[in-house]
């Protein structure tokens, strides 16, 4: 519906709002994926998953590149679990 709907015709507070959600919509598909296993249960702390969503947090806050945050957690994920825990 709001595709269909010219962006003149939106309030500046309607276009504030949605604004908010990418940054709304990213964690909830990304938390299930990185804090649940495959049977539903929670993870483990030293699941690798973990330790990638941490350095993924931590590029992201210092370089605010979605690209840069998301390219930082993979590397960092498939590096623990293709070189360290080989």
């Amino acid at each position: 519906m709001v595709a269909l709907i010219d962006r003149d015709m939106l309030g500046t507070k309607v276009k504030e709002v949605l604004n908010y959600v990418p940054a709304a919509v990213f964690p909830a598909i990304i938390f299930p994926g990185v804090f649940f296993s495959d049977f539903g249960s929670l993870v483990q702390i030293t699941d690798p998953k973990i330790y990638g969503a941490v350095i993924a947090l931590i590029v992201g806050f210092y370089s605010k590149n979605v690209i840069a945050t998301i390219v930082s957690g993979l590397l960092s994920y498939w590096f623990i679990i293709f070189i360290i825990l080989k």
